[in-house]
């Protein structure tokens, strides 16, 4: 079988970004455009995949880890100058070579797939990824034979007239023969106005011998979009966001808005959720079936099991479990694990907190570095103290335990199971079993206090009187 190798070209600065990230690590839909084009890549099943770096490398490897090999190109010497950093690694090798720009997040494994398969079928030396475009101006044209080869790329300054009608272009994507690949460069001359070294002049080297040059043009013109300066990114994000709620969809997901809707490339959802319109999921999200994602909800790195409600809440690298739901308006931080049935209501925050099966947090609670158990009711206004200003602890509350409205749990504590805490305490101590924990002053009534505190006149309350005492 005839060997695969890949070169992703990652090594221009991208000055038109105006960023300190290096442009090829901007994100699309949750994953760096490099990343997107390595991910399809590797569905083809490469030999070797070798990405050419320069500006940013530490970066660049540090996000794509060792699911790559790495060259470096010290000197921006232009893309043919690139390619031939990797000779070192698969010069000799006999194969095909695919190479791909690592700014071009929206080319999708079956379209290099059907790239190697025509390539071969042509009998290539070369074989160029062609589109139709809609507006070919500023693009190198495709200028083919009467028998349908490749004649010549004619760039957008040098074309004619006739040429310049020509609307198939060139997408910068190739594959070449390995060996012929490597012997053409060494034949590359810098004699024009940047000084570099240009990939497409192989093809004219490649021509000049006699080699088959062919041509496969693709039906989509939107996945050649690179990626320059910001407004391009956009749009290759509002590109990518659609197929990737497209595939949602046809799997199962009821999706109300689309178009306002947004998920990260690597989320799943499990068929008959519903996501309301203005939700973010983000990174690697996990949603389970029969869930319902509320309106303005946001999700990172979170679990929900089967039949969660999320409204109008944030999750954040927690779990929620079957039948929980939450908000609106709550908050789910880190390390947080919300049992089965549990209900969290309105303005409730959990931080790296466990939570058992059936236990209710209505609102305006912070549970935070505790374990609670099942079936537990926490009143309104309750807050776990978890921070003594130096050192966060952690409290423990047991199954059916009561825990009144507006009190303060101190860590580290234990509350027993079936143990009660009153509200407007603020517990310091362990609640043992059984027991009520009961921390306020007792209640003083003064008689007749109305009439002696001189805010009263004819009955009413006196605002002027009250202000002057």
């Amino acid at each position: 079988m005839t060997k695969k190798f890949t070169l992703i070209l990652a090594a221009g600065k991208g000055t038109r970004m105006k960023s300190k990230l290096y442009k090829v690590l901007h994100e699309v839909c949750g994953k760096p455009m490099v990343d997107h084009v390595l991910t399809e890549v590797e569905k083809t099943h490469p030999d070797k995949v070798v990405t050419i770096v320069g500006h940013g490398a530490e970066a660049v490897e540090k996000a794509l880890g060792s699911r790559t090999e790495y060259v470096v190109q010290e000197q921006q010497l232009g893309t043919g100058h690139a390619v031939l950093q990797a000779e070192p690694l698969i010069g000799d090798e006999a194969g095909m070579t695919l190479i791909v720009s690592g700014d071009t997040p929206l080319f999708t494994a079956d379209t290099f797939t059907k790239l190697f398969e025509y390539h071969q079928d042509k009998g290539a030396t070369a074989t160029i990824l062609t589109a139709q475009a809609p507006d070919p101006f500023g693009y190198g044209r495709i200028i083919r034979s009467d028998i349908g080869t490749v004649q010549k790329i004619v760039e957008q300054k040098d074309a004619t007239p006739e040429e310049a009608r020509v609307d198939e272009i060139n997408t910068g994507v190739y594959v070449f023969d390995n060996r012929e690949l490597f012997a053409a460069l060494h034949q590359v001359k810098n004699d024009n106005a940047q000084g570099e070294y240009y990939l497409p002049d192989v093809i004219q080297i490649m021509k000049a011998k006699g080699d088959v040059i062919a041509a496969y043009r693709m039906p989509d013109f939107s996945e050649s979009m690179g990626v320059n300066d910001r407004v391009a990114l956009a749009a290759a994000t509002k590109v990518m966001q659609a197929r990737i709620n497209k595939r949602h969809m046809q799997n199962g997901v009821t999706l109300i808005d689309p178009a306002t809707t947004y998920i990260d490339r690597d989320v799943e959802i499990g068929p008959d959720t519903i996501v309301e319109p203005g939700v973010y999921l983000k990174g690697h999200t996990k949603i389970g079936a029969g869930c319902k994602i509320g309106t303005h909800s946001e999700l990172i790195d979170a679990t929900l099991e089967d039949d969660v409600t999320v409204t109008s809440s944030t999750i954040e690298d927690s779990i929620m479990r079957k039948g929980s739901n939450i908000g609106p308006n709550s908050h789910l931080r880190p390390q947080s694990d919300i049992g089965e049935g549990v209900h969290l209501g309105n303005f409730v925050e959990v931080k790296k907190a466990t939570i058992g099966p059936r236990t209710k947090v209505g609102h305006l609670t912070y549970v935070g570095d505790a374990t609670l158990g099942s079936d537990i009711n926490v009143g309104c206004g309750v807050v776990f103290v978890n921070y003594d200003g130096v050192k966060k602890w952690h409290t423990n509350v047991g199954s059916h335990a009561f825990i009144g409205s507006n009190s303060n749990i101190v860590a580290p504590v234990d509350v027993a199971d079936h143990s009660f805490i009153a509200a407007g305490s603020t517990i310091t101590d362990d609640v043992p079993y059984h027991a009520m924990g009961i921390a306020r002053a007792r209640q003083t009534n003064k008689a007749d206090f109305w009439d002696r505190s001189a805010l009263a006149k004819d009955g009413e309350w006196n605002a002027d009187d009250a202000h002057e005492k």
